[in-house]
C-alpha cells in the first residue's frame, strides 16, 4: 500500500474516513502476519505511516481524543500489535457506526479490560441502549497541561444530566490559528469557548495542515491584550463558521470585558463562577437552533383530537381511514401526513399571510441561519418567490435589466409588473450549445446607455441568475459595488434557485447575495473606506471619468453617502436543502425594506400566496432551517467531495475517457473572465479555490459536472432520456447538444456515485462493442453522427431587439433604447385578429424581403431552455437558423403544423401609436411632478447628472 496524503482528498472527513478504514486493514494483516512469525517489517512501515497520516488531523477531534490516540500509537510502537489491532478496529467501528456520539469520549475503548476483551460489539451495542440524544462538539481555546484538561473534561462529565436533550464533549486547542483550524476541520463543532490564556501562534508543527493554517490569524492576535485577542479570534471564528455559538470565559472584570467585547459573543462568563452556567448556555444555544416551531406545533397540533366543521375532509384522515375504496393511500403515505393535515390557522398554528406565531419565529429563525434580515416562505416554489419580489418592488414603466437566459418566472414576473425590460447578453459556449453568466461590462454599459438617454432614474432593478444551472458563480460583491457606483439606488434580485446550500460552505458563502449585502453594507460604513472612496475620486481628478470607455474598463467604488444596499435572493430551497418539493425562501437584506417596500411586498406576497398554503411544505422548511444550522456544513463538505470523486473516476477511467469527459473551469469559463489562470481550482486544494473565488469574475461551481460526450455519437436529450433514464433509472435534469449534466446535491451519496459510474461503464462497453461490430456503411453514419455534435454548431443568438412599436425614445429625445414594453407585446396577442402564424420558410422569406418579422409569443426550446424570442420581439436570421438546427423536438410556443404565431401589420400600426400616446403621457407628467429620484442630489459620476 503507497502512502496516504490528505491532498488527494477534497474534504479531510473523507480523507480521515477511509484512513481509519485502511489502518484497521493493514493493523488486521500485521497482528495475523506476527502471530504467525512472518516477516512484518513492510507491515509495521505500513501501519506506521498511516498513523502518523492521521496524527496531524485527530488532535481537532473529541473521538478518539489525544489520549487513546497516543494510546494506539504506544502499541504499535512498543510491539504489541494484536492490541493495536483490536484497538484501531474499535475506534474504526465506533467511527464508522457513529457510536461514539453516545458522549463517552471513548472512555470504553480505553478501558483496559476492554481492550483486552472479546465483546467486540459493545461499542456498537451502546448505541441501542443510549438516549440516542443529538451530539456535538464544543472547542475550547485556552493554552492547558494535559492534567487540566484530563479536569476540564472530568467537571464537563460531571455537570450532565439523564434529562439534557443533547450531548457534547471537547475539543481543547491552545492557540488561536488551530482554533480556526478546528472550525474549518471539524463539523461536529457547534459552539467554542475562548478563555483568557491562548497563544496567537501554535507550536505545534502545522505543515500537514498547510491548506486550513491562515497566518493572517495569528499575526492579528499577536501584540494585543488578551480582551482584544478573543474578540479577533470571534471574529475570525465567525466568518469561517457564522453560526456556531461563541462564549467568552474571563478572569478580571467580568462587567467591564462584556462591555468591550464585539457582537460575535453569544455570553460573557467569569472563569471562577460560571462553570455550570457555561454548561447550561451551550445546551441552550444548540437548543436555540435545534426549535423547529412550525413543525413543533402541526406535530403537536395532529396528536389532538378535534372536529372539523371547516374545509379539508381529508383532515386527520376522516375521508380516507373509513373509506371502502381508497385505504391503500394511509397504507402509501402513512396516518401522520393525514394527521396533520388542516385547515386552522389557530390553535397552536399560524397564518402563512399574515404570521404571528410559529411560523413568524419559523421565518425569523431561518432569516438568522442564511445571514438575511427578513425570510418568507414559499410553497408553491421559487417561479413564485420570483414574481412576488418582482411585483413588490417593480411599477409599469420602470426599466429592469434582465439576463436573457433566465428561468421564465422572471420574463413572466416582467409582465405582470409593467416592466420596460432590458435584456443582457451573457456570453456564449457555441460548442456545446450554452450560453454562460453576463459579463460585467455588459452590464455597466446598459446602465451607461440608459444614464446617456436620460433613462437612468427609471432604471428599479437588476435581476441575475446566481449560479447559473451550468454552474457559473457571480462575483456578486463586485457586481454589486460597480452598479451602486452608477445607480447607488439599484435593487438586486439575485435567482439562487440552484445555491441555497452556498450559505453553508466558506468559501462559497463570499458569492451568495445575502452575504454579499452584508458585505457591501459594511464596507460603505467604515471610515478607512470612506477616506478610501474619497482617494480614488481624487485620484481621477475629484470626479469621475465622463467617458463610457473609461468607467466599462474602471473598477468603480459606490459613494459611501448616497449607495443603498437593497438586496433580494429567491432561493429553491427544495432542490439543493432538506425540503418538500416547492419549498422556498425569499430572503431580504433591503436598507429601506421598512419604510419603501413592507406594504407593497405584503400585497404581492397576498397576490400570489395561497390562502390554503400546504402545510407539510411549511413544515419541512422549517425541519430543513434546523438540519441546515446544525449539519450544512457537515453535508456541504460531503457532497462537494461525492462531486469531485465523480469527476475523478470519470476522467481517470481509461475507458470512459475515451468517449466522454467532465468540462472543466477552462472550459466553461473564457479566460478573459479568470484572472487566476487556474482552471480546476478545487483539485488544486482549498487555498487555490479560495484564490479562484477572491480573484475570477466568474468561478465554476464544482459540484455540477457538465459532461461532455459529443464522441459518443448521441446527442444529449437521447442519452437521457433513452440510456440514463429508461435503461437505468438514473434521473438527471439538464442536457445541451453534446452534454448533460448531473449536480451533486447533500443527498447524494457515495453509493449513488459509484452506481453512476458503473452505468456509464457499462454504457460505454455496450457502444465499444457495438462500434466493433458496425459495417462500414454504419461506422461512416455513426462518424457523421460524431463530427456533428463534436464541432461547433449554429451560433447562439443575441437578443435581436424589440419592435420600435415596443420601444420608447430616451427623455432628451434621443434614439430609443434597448428596454422594451414586453407587458404591452404580450396582451397584444390576445387579440387573434391581430396576429398569423408563419412557417419557418415564410419568416425568412419576409425578412429577405427587409419586412419586420415579430413574435407575438415565448418560444423556447427545451433544451436550452431559454427564450429566444419574447413577445415583440424581432426575428433575426440567426434566430431561424439556431431554431433549424436545434436537436429537440421540445420548443414551447412553436407549432409545427401552424408555424411562429407572429403580429401582424396591423397590430404593429395600434402597437406604435400606443408607444407615441405612452411617450407623450411621460413627458407631460415630467413637466408636472418630479421624478422620483430627481430630489436627489446628484453625486459625481453617479446619475444623470
Amino acid at each position: 500500500m503507497g502512502d496516504v496524503h490528505a491532498r488527494a482528498y477534497n474534504t479531510v472527513w473523507q480523507f480521515r474516513a477511509d484512513t481509519w478504514c485502511r489502518l484497521e486493514e493493514a493493523a488486521d494483516r500485521l497482528a495475523r502476519a506476527a502471530a504467525h512469525s512472518a516477516e512484518i517489517d513492510n507491515l509495521v512501515d505500513n501501519a506506521g505511516r498511516l498513523v502518523a497520516a492521521l496524527a496531524p488531523y485527530e488532535h481537532y477531534w473529541a473521538f478518539p481524543g489525544n489520549q487513546l490516540f497516543a494510546k494506539t500509537q504506544r502499541l504499535l510502537t512498543g510491539g504489541n500489535y494484536d492490541r493495536f489491532a483490536r484497538t484501531v478496529a474499535r475506534i474504526n467501528r465506533s467511527l464508522v457506526t457513529e457510536s461514539y456520539r453516545r458522549g463517552d469520549g471513548g472512555a470504553a475503548l480505553s478501558d483496559e479490560h476492554d481492550l483486552l476483551g472479546t465483546d467486540v460489539d459493545r461499542a456498537e451495542e451502546s448505541v441501542a441502549d443510549s438516549t440516542q440524544r443529538p451530539y456535538f462538539e464544543v472547542l475550547v481555546v485556552e493554552t492547558m497541561t494535559e492534567s487540566q484538561e484530563r479536569a476540564l473534561r472530568n467537571e464537563v462529565r460531571s455537570w450532565r444530566r439523564p434529562d439534557d436533550d443533547f450531548i457534547y464533549e471537547l475539543v481543547v486547542v491552545g492557540s488561536g490559528d488551530e482554533a480556526v483550524i478546528a472550525a474549518r476541520l471539524n463539523v461536529n463543532i457547534q459552539a467554542c469557548v475562548i478563555r483568557r490564556r491562548f497563544a496567537h501562534k501554535s507550536g505545534r508543527d502545522l505543515s500537514a495542515l498547510a491548506e486550513f493554517v491562515d497566518s493572517t490569524v495569528s499575526e492579528e492576535l499577536a501584540d494585543h491584550t488578551p480582551e482584544e485577542r478573543a474578540d479577533i479570534l470571534a471574529m475570525s471564528l465567525a466568518t469561517v463558521r457564522p453560526e456556531l455559538d461563541l462564549y467568552l470565559m474571563t478572569e478580571i472584570e467580568v462587567e467591564d470585558v462584556a462591555g468591550q467585547v464585539g457582537e460575535h459573543f453569544r455570553r460573557v462568563f467569569h472563569a471562577r463562577e460560571g462553570s455550570l452556567e457555561l454548561h447550561l448556555s451551550l445546551l441552550h444555544g444548540v437548543a436555540d437552533r435545534y426549535r423547529t416551531p412550525f413543525f413543533s406545533a402541526l406535530r403537536e397540533y395532529s396528536r389532538r383530537p378535534t372536529g372539523v366543521f371547516h374545509a379539508l375532509p381529508i383532515s386527520q384522515g376522516k375521508s380516507i381511514v373509513n373509506s371502502h375504496w381508497i385505504k391503500d393511500m394511509v397504507g402509501f403515505y402513512g396516518l401522520e401526513v393525514f394527521l396533520a393535515e388542516t385547515s386552522a390557522t389557530c390553535g397552536g398554528l399560524d397564518s402563512l399571510l399574515e404570521p404571528t406565531g410559529p411560523l413568524r419565529e419559523a421565518q425569523e429563525l431561518a432569516a438568522k441561519t442564511y445571514g438575511a434580515r427578513h425570510t418568507f416562505f414559499v410553497t408553491n416554489g421559487t417561479s413564485t418567490a420570483n414574481k412576488i419580489v418582482v411585483q413588490a418592488l417593480v411599477a409599469p414603466g420602470d426599466i429592469v435589466l434582465v439576463d436573457r437566459n433566465c428561468h421564465q418566472s422572471h420574463h413572466y414576473g416582467m409582465v405582470l409588473a409593467g416592466a420596460n425590460v432590458c435584456y443582457l447578453e451573457a456570453y456564449p459556449l457555441n460548442k456545446y450549445s450554452m450560453y454562460g453568466a453576463v459579463p460585467l461590462r455588459e452590464i455597466k454599459s446598459k446602465l451607461l446607455a440608459l444614464k446617456r438617454a436620460g433613462k437612468l432614474d427609471r432604471v428599479r432593478m437588476l435581476s441575475l441568475t446566481n449560479c447559473t444551472f451550468d454552474g457559473q458563480v457571480y462575483d456578486v460583491e463586485r457586481v454589486m459595488e460597480e452598479c451602486l457606483a452608477i445607480k447607488p439606488d439599484l435593487v438586486f434580485l439575485w435567482d439562487e434557485a440552484w445555491f441555497a446550500f452556498a450559505r453553508f460552505h466558506p468559501i462559497y458563502r463570499t458569492r451568495t447575495g445575502m452575504h454579499a449585502a452584508e458585505s457591501v453594507r459594511e464596507r460603505l460604513r467604515d471610515p478607512d473606506y470612506r477616506k478610501r472612496y474619497a482617494d480614488y475620486l481624487e485620484s481621477h481628478g475629484g470626479k469621475l471619468p465622463d467617458d463610457d470607455e473609461t468607467l466599462l474598463s474602471t473598477r468603480l467604488l459606490p459613494d459611501p453617502a448616497r449607495a443603498r444596499v437593497r438586496v433580494y435572493a429567491t432561493q429553491s430551497t427544495h432542490k439543493t436543502m432538506t425540503s418538500l418539493r416547492q419549498g422556498s425562501m425569499i430572503h431580504v437584506h433591503d436598507q429601506d425594506f421598512e419604510q419603501k417596500v413592507e406594504e407593497t411586498f405584503h400585497e404581492a406576497y397576498m397576490a400570489h400566496t395561497s390562502t390554503s398554503p400546504n402545510y407539510q411544505i411549511l413544515a419541512s422548511l422549517d425541519l430543513g432551517r434546523r438540519q441546515a444550522a446544525l449539519e450544512g456544513t457537515e453535508l456541504v463538505q460531503k457532497q462537494l467531495e461525492n462531486a469531485m470523486q465523480l469527476r475523478d473516476a470519470i476522467d481517470n477511467h481509461p475507458l470512459l475517457s475515451r468517449y466522454m469527459h467532465c468540462l472543466s473551469t477552462a472550459e466553461l469559463i473564457p479566460e478573459e473572465f479568470r484572472p487566476s489562470g487556474v482552471a480546476q481550482p478545487l483539485r488544486t486544494g482549498l487555498r487555490s479555490m479560495t484564490k479562484v473565488w477572491e480573484q475570477d469574475e466568474f468561478v465554476l461551481d464544482p459540484s455540477r459536472i457538465t459532461l461532455y460526450i459529443g464522441p459518443t455519437g448521441i446527442d444529449g436529450d437521447t442519452f437521457k432520456r433513452a440510456h440514463l433514464m429508461d435503461r437505468y433509472g438514473v434521473q438527471i435534469n439538464k442536457t445541451s447538444r453534446n452534454t448533460v449534466l448531473f449536480m451533486t446535491n447533500i443527498g447524494t451519496t457515495r453509493s449513488s456515485v459509484a452506481y453512476l459510474v458503473e452505468v456509464l461503464v457499462k454504457f460505454v462497453r455496450h457502444l465499444d462493442n457495438e462500434l466493433s461490430d458496425m459495417s462500414q456503411t454504419e461506422k461512416a453514419h455513426h462518424d457523421r453522427a460524431v463530427e456533428r455534435l463534436t464541432t461547433a454548431a449554429a451560433p447562439l443568438p443575441n437578443f435581436s431587439g424589440f419592435h420600435p412599436s415596443f420601444l420608447e425614445t430616451g427623455s432628451n429625445g434621443g434614439p430609443p433604447t434597448p428596454d422594451g414594453d414586453v407587458r404591452r407585446a404580450f396582451y397584444l396577442s390576445y387579440s387573434d385578429d391581430l396576429c398569423e402564424y408563419l412557417t419557418p420558410d415564410e419568416v425568412e422569406d419576409k425578412i429577405d424581403a427587409g419586412r419586420h418579422v415579430v413574435s407575438a409569443t415565448f418560444v423556447t426550446p427545451y433544451p436550452p431552455g431559454f427564450p429566444v424570442l419574447v413577445p415583440g420581439q424581432l426575428f433575426s436570421k440567426q434566430i431561424l437558423n439556431f431554431i433549424r438546427k436545434l436537436d429537440t423536438r421540445e420548443i414551447h410556443g412553436y407549432r409545427p403544423h401552424l408555424g411562429f404565431r407572429v403580429y401582424t401589420d396591423k397590430a404593429l400600426e395600434i402597437a406604435d401609436v400606443a408607444t407615441r400616446k405612452l411617450a407623450e403621457s411621460r413627458s407631460i407628467a415630467g413637466q408636472i411632478v418630479d421624478e422620483p429620484s430627481a430630489s436627489m442630489p446628484a453625486a459625481t459620476g453617479a446619475t444623470d447628472g
